[in-house]
């Protein structure tokens, strides 16, 4: 028979911290702490099994599931001397949803629950507190109302209806504080919350506790297949059959007596990584309160002078539970009558700096090893530690301040909504998304946006705690901004600022400056040096960059680039006298014209080889001749042409019907890559001599120069045999001319099916294959990647894809073409050299695929070098386990 209920506490406990995919992270939690002997209100969980099967048989329970809940009950009422619905000695608890994984779009906290109009005058009695017991019994109504009932439920929880009736009774008497409000103003409270329940949903609001406990259960239960908890799963790539558990927790009261608290500890600093206990304490509170009103929480270092007993408690506490699980944690306790209970502990959401600092650290202290340190990076946050601060300058005023939540600085458009963050982003703008809050439903905005600003929150606020997570800069309780969502604005002071309008948000200082600042990269940490040792030594794959300009070359070899695997010519032609040689080559009247347009393109091609090649210095540098669909070098408007036409002499009209004939019906896949340097071989021979006379030039500066040349969009065996006979008669010739012997390897980019299926015959004459996984995605698939934004959203929320491919490699498709294209390659060549330049190249999960298919490099862009180096490591510690 399956064990639908896991009961803990009082230093026992049915489940143990390993069963998190049974109990969630909160079930595992509270378990495991019972075992240590920690301070735990007791209570039990539900099982994620409890969650599929509702899920799978129309929202019903298992048949023995009431039963076992019934016991678990009455074992708790025996623990604790109290009863479940007992109008005398009422048992009161906390139901949550506890998910294996975090996740948004779960059902909120319910806290008291057990109370009704008998319960409650039990429970005045029992604490002698007849105003506490109807606060409590006004936070259930509203709480269960919205999350259970669903009035308001399309609303925060400040702007609810509940909220408003309160509100509305505070100005009856001018008041600030709810905690002024008098019992018989509090009953009354609950009399116009079951009254505002009633008319909304036309449901009395329940009396039976029981009633009361499986509507939560149900409601908890429901939401796991909720448009946010399913989007948020889609958006993590989060299997719906995980399911969700539920605790049920006796209830302990920070809001019972004036030695009474809520609060969140942090081991070490979140944003830091400081090794000193670190978060909020709101007096008076209850649940989730600190998160919500942290304008009224005090530090936590304020507890050592006021209770000094239990801050010393939760100290050792803090300490005990870092040592037993091996990292940084989060704490949720309540301090109820000077007497400490702990609601969680799990592992701390922590900046990338702090990241890197706590794992570092804790192998200093003896905690985890260098393996454990590597493993538990998450690679996502590496990017934050590189992001760009501020450049000092003087007389520089902000326009506000708040608090510094997360740290990084960005320069960005401000936008008010989810819908206009996803969207501005998905055009390329750098958005600032400005909240009064944020909220679990905010979480695609949240994501989308490169920084978050809030005016109200703290440091553990929702805002905070997940842009420290994202590795997202984030300014929270900057108080003095004034939102206008209604006209999508917002002011300081006289100053507004408009939807569009550029500013610079610096989470590491809590500054918002109008308009955009100069920034300057940060320089990586002590501790991350130290962590990179530890990551090469255990990688086996090296990690390239994908680097078109000197400036991107140095930028990445600082980051431990080992080499260039795409240095895209193309790309080097966007400023106006290399695009002007280029045009003028393309579109020639003669082959006079051409020649002397070679010339122009010859010399500036050479000067960016030979600069690269500086930077690079004994690193292979790995230079793909032109691959452009050529649309993208002609010129567009009648302007452009009227201007291409006095620069080259010659009419418009002539100008124009080149253009028109060079013009493809599907550019991406016309008289691109080799087919231009078969149809323009001049062109690849001009690139092919830049090449060998920048390796010359470098060579004599004492600059040791490894070139390999890329031959493109290769489909045909045939293709890069003729390709590779035209260029290295050039680089040979001009070898032999400087009398220089340079190491050359020529090979090609696999990006077209064809490719991969014929990898043997390719490979005859070809030193390495590069995959460009960008292009064999889109062709593979039969998607244009500039389309796919269309209506990838639409397959992935329906199920019928679960991850973006451009995003994250396809292993089954366009992985099994990867893997003949290998095998096919080596079988021919064993020692063919075997890498990756497409954005795949800096992606966590497909770097693992090169790592397992015997990739010999990943090539990525400059910034995710660092992040791509732990992965390629991750990738083979992980390798290596499960070969033990």
């Amino acid at each position: 028979m399956t064990r639908y209920v896991y009961q803990f506490g009082a230093g026992e406990s049915d489940g143990r911290a390993d069963q998190v995919k049974l109990l969630g992270h909160k079930g595992a939690s509270l378990a495991e702490m019972a075992h240590l002997e920690l301070p735990v209100p007791p209570g039990f969980t539900l099982t994620t099994e409890v969650c599929g099967h509702f899920c799978a048989h129309d929202y019903t329970y298992p048949a023995e599931l009431p039963g076992k809940v019934d016991a678990a009950l009455e074992q708790l009422g025996e623990f604790l001397g109290a009863s479940f619905g007992d109008p005398t000695r009422p048992l009161l608890v906390a139901v949550r949803a506890s998910a294996p994984v975090p996740m948004a779009g779960l059902m909120e906290t319910i806290l008291d629950l057990g109370l009704n109009d008998e319960t409650v005058q039990g429970l005045a009695a029992q604490t002698g507190d007849l105003r506490f017991a109807y606060d409590c019994y006004r936070r259930f109504v509203a709480m269960y109302g919205r999350v259970v009932m669903g009035v308001g439920a399309e609303l925060s929880a400040e702007d609810s209806p509940f909220a408003r009736i309160l509100a509305e009774k505070m100005a009856e008497r001018d008041l600030d504080s709810e905690a002024a409000l008098t019992a018989d103003e509090l009953r009354s409270v609950v009399t116009a919350y079951k009254i505002e329940i009633l008319r909304t949903v036309e449901s009395p609001f329940p009396e039976d506790p029981l009633v009361q406990l499986w509507g939560a259960i149900g409601a908890a239960l429901r939401a796991w297949e909720s448009p946010a908890a399913v989007a948020e799963r889609r958006l993590h790539g989060i299997s719906d059959a995980l399911g969700t558990a539920i605790t049920v927790q006796t209830m302990v009261f920070g809001n019972l007596s004036a030695d009474s608290a809520t609060g969140v500890a942090f081991t070490r600093n979140p944003s830091t990584g400081e090794r000193r206990l670190f978060g909020e304490l709101l007096p008076g509170g209850q649940g989730n309160d600190v998160v919500v009103h942290t304008e009224a929480a005090a530090a936590l270092s304020e507890l050592a002078g006021d209770m000094p007993q239990v801050y010393a408690e939760l100290v050792s506490v803090c300490d005990r539970l870092e040592e037993h699980f091996g990292d940084m944690q989060t704490v949720e306790f309540t301090i109820e009558k000077s007497r400490l209970w702990l609601l969680e502990a799990r592992a701390s959401e922590r900046s990338g700096r702090a990241m890197v600092k706590v794992a570092v650290d804790l192998v200093s202290e003896g905690r985890i090893g260098e393996r454990d340190a590597v493993l538990r990076v998450d690679t996502t946050k590496i990017g934050a530690l590189l992001m760009p601060g501020i450049l000092a300058q003087e007389h520089i005023e902000p326009l506000t301040r708040g608090l510094a939540a997360s740290p990084g600085a960005i320069v960005g458009r401000v936008v008010f909504t989810t819908a206009d963050a996803c969207e501005w982003a998905s055009r390329g703008e750098q958005v600032i998304l400005v909240r009064t809050d944020t909220a679990p439903e905010d979480m695609l905005g949240v994501k989308a946006a490169a920084g978050l600003l809030t005016s109200r929150g703290g440091l553990t606020s929702h805002a905070a705690v997940i842009a420290r997570g994202l590795g997202k800069s984030c300014i929270t309780a900057a108080s003095e901004v004034a939102i206008d969502m209604a006209r999508e604005r917002f002011s300081v002071g006289e100053v507004v600022v408009k939807k569009g309008d550029i500013v610079t948000l610096d989470g590491a200082a809590g500054m918002l400056y109008l308009g955009a600042l100069p920034l300057t990269p940060s320089v990586p940490s002590e501790a991350l040096e130290v962590l990179m040792g530890w990551v090469d030594e255990f990688r086996r794959l090296k990690v390239r960059t994908n680097a078109d300009t000197p400036t991107d070359a140095r930028t990445a070899r600082a980051y431990g680039a080992e080499g260039i695997g795409l240095c895209r010519t193309e790309h080097m032609f966007s400023e106006p006298g290399p695009l002007l040689a280029l045009r003028q080559v393309l579109l020639a009247a003669d082959d006079d014209e051409r020649a002397a347009a070679l010339v122009q393109m010859l010399e500036f091609q050479r000067a960016d080889f030979r600069e690269i090649f500086a930077v690079m210095d004994g690193l292979p540098v790995t230079i793909r001749l032109l691959d452009p669909p050529l649309h993208e070098f002609l010129p567009r408007t009648a302007a452009e042409l009227a201007e291409l036409a006095r620069a080259l002499d010659r009419r418009p009209d002539d100008i124009a019907a080149a253009v028109h004939g060079l013009r493809d019906v599907n550019p991406m896949l016309g008289r691109r890559g080799c087919r231009l340097g078969l149809s323009h071989p001049a062109i690849y021979e001009c690139q092919a001599r830049a090449v060998a006379e920048a390796a010359v030039l470098a060579t004599a500066d004492g600059i040791s120069v490894r070139p390999e040349v890329m031959v493109p969009f290769v489909s045909l065996a045939s293709e890069i045999k003729a390709v590779r006979r035209s260029i290295e008669a050039v680089i040979n010739d001009t070898f032999a001319a400087a009398e220089v012997e340079i190491p050359l390897l020529i090979g090609t980019t696999i990006e077209l099916p064809r490719a991969c299926l014929v990898g043997d015959q390719i490979a005859e004459h070809a030193d390495f294959f590069s995959f460009g996984t960008n292009d064999l995605t889109q062709t593979t698939y039969g998607i244009s990647r500039d389309d796919a934004g269309s209506f990838l959203p639409t397959y992935m929320s329906g199920e019928l894809i679960a991850r973006d491919p451009f995003a994250v490699l396809d292993r089954a498709g366009v992985g099994a073409l990867i893997r003949i294209g290998v095998e096919k390659g080596r079988a021919k060549k064993t020692k063919l050299k075997i890498g990756i330049c497409g954005e795949h190249g800096g992606e966590p999960r497909s770097i693992e695929f090169c790592h397992r298919e015997g990739f010999d490099y990943v090539s990525c862009s400059p910034f995710r070098v660092p992040m791509a180096r732990i992965a390629a490591a991750q990738a083979a510690l992980r390798r290596e386990a499960r070969a033990k």
